[in-house]
């Protein structure tokens, strides 16, 4: 019998971009990347950890707004052409590189890459929700969710009905693909504050996760650390994130990532190769990443060499099982010392695995499968599971936290984007007003909709993906446009409910717009 659990949770989460004003838009290839390099890799590997009977469960957060964009027919058709131009980027590279023995191999290595990918998208009708609801079915997955937008709830806690909205949309929206009511959630970058379990309780969220901090101030001093879930009062589990497990595995650093043997990310034939040739394939004459990237880590300097796949297969191999020898070393110490058996939660971005760490996928593949057949000191187990087998902890209120840079919200909340926040209150504060107005049951049908495509835009507005974005300067301009266009969306449908003037054509064009959570319902803030 194993001595202790290892907990892997992984967030599979993108900002909602979609835009159907435009035939073709560069944020859009954030899913698309996404979906190529992260999310068909993950379906490949359970898919074949459920054939082989592989034991262990792993825990799969997707949040509301990737799953639908996932959902979308628009994006999922323009992914469906941008995989069809990937494929034939690699037959191009193929015969560019003929006379270029290993660079050949690689392209030839891309071409059934993007291949095989195609062939899974196409086995999944193009629905990859479906995928991971039948690997949820067949136990090899736990799928929960987070809240509607990701909004960073903390930050939205002085109007209630804000935080009760981000919830009860997600939660709704999950259920309404998934056909179910998931048993954990995960708190948008992992913040949290006292109090917040209570809605998560009335929901029936049984546990979440929390950053390490969160748990260890917590207004019970915890016996054994972020080792053993926390009851909050209102019964919700707290599980604390293991830093000895996580560091290891994202930091570029001081973790495997970064090893000279894995592929370079930053090194894209996107880049390197000559403009008209690379013309077709880029985004609307902007150079960008292809996903076909020739070279390896090799060091910190501008000089790289070329990548081996199965140099770097060989090397998350070896890496898979330091990870686990580690692990297994520490629980087995932990047990030795607790009177509940161990856990320790090793939460991600999804993203990492195959996106930023290219050899992730494959690395988390060696570990899900050395820990079922080359030890018994721990196993691979969901966090329901978890608190299904040992039900007994103690009981405490978590400490304010978040995860990211200095572990509170200043990643989020900061000179650069303390702007934002005075708007999203006063739009909460109309929108709560808007709902108390038209509480009534018997709902004129056109302003119902228009009531409803009032709480999009508010959601969308309240993502915490723009201020993330502004704060680390990447695509500053863009995030700034999202949040001011759904502002002013929502003033524009507050205005024209509050004067009783609902101009239907211009309420359709933004249903068309921003037509995320179909079954959104502004009674949500009743």
């Amino acid at each position: 019998m194993a001595k202790g659990y290892l907990a892997f949770v992984l967030h599979a989460h993108l900002p909602y971009v979609r835009h159907p004003e435009y035939d073709a838009f560069l944020e859009e290839r954030w899913l698309f990347e996404a979906i190529t390099e992260t999310y068909i890799p993950l379906i490949k590997i359970f898919d074949r950890l459920r054939e082989e009977q592989v034991p262990g469960r792993l825990t799969l957060s997707i949040s509301p707004s990737l799953l639908a964009m996932l959902e979308d027919e628009l994006l999922m058709a323009r992914y469906a052409a941008h995989l069809g131009k990937l494929i034939e980027l690699s037959e191009k590279e193929l015969e560019r590189t003929q006379s270029e023995p290993h660079f050949h191999y690689l392209a030839g290595f891309y071409h059934a890459l993007f291949q095989e990918t195609r062939a899974v998208f196409e086995r999944c009708s193009g629905r990859l929700a479906g995928a991971f609801k039948n690997l949820h079915a067949q136990g090899v997955i736990e799928l929960i969710t987070t809240a509607a937008t990701h909004g960073l709830l903390p930050l939205l806690a002085a109007q209630p009905k804000a935080v009760e909205a981000q919830v009860v949309t997600g939660l709704d929206y999950f259920e309404r693909v998934f056909g179910f009511r998931p048993a954990g959630m995960w708190l948008p970058e992992c913040g949290y504050y006292p109090g917040l379990e209570e809605l998560l309780s009335r929901e029936g969220v049984r546990f979440f996760v929390l950053e390490s901090h969160g748990l260890e101030h917590a207004s019970t001093t915890p016996f054994y650390g972020v080792y053993a879930p926390l009851y909050t009062p209102s019964g919700v589990a707290a599980f604390g994130r293991d830093q000895g497990s996580a560091k290891q595995v994202w930091s570029a650093r001081e973790g495997f990532p970064g090893h000279p043997d894995y592929r370079e990310f930053y090194r894209d034939i996107g880049y390197d190769l000559e403009f008209d040739y690379i013309r077709p394939y880029i985004a609307d004459g902007v150079r960008v990443d292809t996903g076909i990237k020739y070279y390896r880590i090799t060091g910190p300097t501008s000089w790289k060499e070329p990548y081996h796949p199965e140099m770097a297969k060989e090397r998350a191999a070896q890496h898979a099982g330091e990870f686990l020898q580690q692990r297994m070393a520490h629980l087995e110490y932990l047990a030795s010392t607790m009177e509940v058996a161990p856990i320790a939660v090793a939460p991600f971005d999804a993203e990492l695995f195959g996106h930023w760490w290219f050899e992730g996928p494959k690395w988390l593949d060696f570990v899900v499968r050395k820990a079922a057949f080359d030890q018994d000191t721990l196993e691979l187990i969901a966090l329901s599971d978890y608190l299904d087998r040992h039900p007994v902890h103690q009981v405490g209120t978590p400490a304010t936290s978040t995860w990211g840079h200095k572990g509170y919200f200043e990643g989020w909340l900061n000179g650069k984007t303390d702007w934002i926040y005075p708007e999203l209150y006063r739009c909460a504060a109309r929108m709560e007003a808007l709902a108390k107005r038209y509480a009534q049951a018997s709902v004129d049908p056109l302003v119902r909709r228009a009531l409803n495509q009032a709480l999009r835009e508010l959601l969308l507005a309240q993502s915490s993906d723009w201020p993330f974005i502004i704060n680390n300067e990447t695509s500053t301009q863009y995030a700034t446009r999202r949040v001011k266009d759904h502002v002013a969306r929502f003033c524009y449908l507050a205005e024209a409910l509050e004067r009783g003037e609902i101009d239907a054509d211009k309420l359709a064009a933004l249903e068309a717009m921003d037509n995320i959570f179909p079954n959104a319902d502004y009674r949500v803030f009743l």
